[in-house]
């Protein structure tokens, strides 16, 4: 791993050290110019200037936290262990269904993305967190970086209970021991779409800093009345995203950090929509304000 993280590197221009007056997430790293949720996608994100790194979480059937946007290994951007490919509409290489040692079998690099051409492809395999943490964190203090916060989604749906994940309790202990040992919970943002990811850590570990995931940003004020409490951060699709709603959520005492904003023009409008951050797969097309 190390090894090929040096050629990575040695690829990769150094560290810009640009400023940004917004919180700017690389989502899944820097998923538009690296295979996404992998250590050398993080690299990429921090030697763009990123000040948060957003990534995913999953769980192995031996209980390790890996970083993956799926359950599952996608046919869109892994291969299987003898290297022949996956179905898209595949979801019989079930992670939670595995050993780590059987997840790191598969290469999730090598394959072209059709939405993303202009990422570098080699082989590399999901990482656990744990790893992906001690590379990035090393990286940091040895180019004397800004150390990232990282907003860490965990996902899960009633019906992949037990079947593609632990339920909501067991995963968000799960994730919160682990990352309880690894990082200042001050550096560390939890999101989900599954309201009861986020119902739980507000119960349970109430100093942990919250995001809620949602789709339509025109349906702000049901979501947070179903949700049942204010959390940290609101997290939309960006395209319903207003000037008027944005001034709303500020005034309950929430920040906005839209998704998957992915050209300079509609970071910009948002930008002087007055949102807190963005969150894109383009890190290199932030604007500088």
């Amino acid at each position: 791993m190390r090894q090929i993280l040096f050629i990575l590197i040695f690829w990769l221009p150094m560290a810009v050290h640009a400023q940004f007056s917004y919180d700017l997430q690389g989502h899944r790293g820097a998923r538009g110019l690296m295979p996404e949720n992998t250590i050398p996608a993080m690299i990429k994100a921090l030697d763009l200037g990123v000040t948060t790194l957003e990534l995913d979480l999953a769980v192995t059937k031996d209980g390790i936290v890996i970083v993956s946007h799926e359950p599952w290994m996608n046919g869109i951007i892994c291969l299987k262990p003898d290297g022949t490919s996956i179905d898209k509409d595949d979801y019989s290489h079930n992670i939670y269904q595995m050993s780590y040692q059987e997840v790191l079998a598969y290469d999730c690099g090598f394959k072209p993305h059709p939405g993303f051409p202009q990422q570098v492809k080699f082989h590399t395999r999901k990482p656990s967190l744990q790893d992906l943490f001690q590379e990035v964190e090393k990286y940091v203090a040895d180019h004397k970086l800004v150390p990232p916060n990282y907003n860490i989604e965990i996902k899960s749906l009633p019906d992949g209970d037990g079947v593609y994940h632990p339920a909501p309790p067991d995963f968000s202990d799960l994730v919160y021991a682990l990352l309880h040992e690894l990082l200042e919970w001050d550096r560390v943002t939890i999101q989900s779409f599954d309201f009861r990811v986020l119902q739980y850590f507000h119960k349970t570990y109430p100093d942990v800093r919250l995001a809620m995931l949602v789709e339509n940003a025109g349906k702000f004020e049901v979501q947070l009345k179903e949700l049942g409490f204010k959390p940290a951060i609101y997290s939309p699709y960006y395209p319903a995203l207003t000037a008027e709603s944005v001034a709303i959520l500020h005034e309950k005492g929430l920040k906005v950090i839209p998704w998957t904003v992915n050209s300079t023009e509609a970071m910009e409008k948002l930008l002087d929509m007055g949102v807190d951050g963005i969150i894109t797969d383009y890190p290199n097309l932030a604007p500088k304000k």
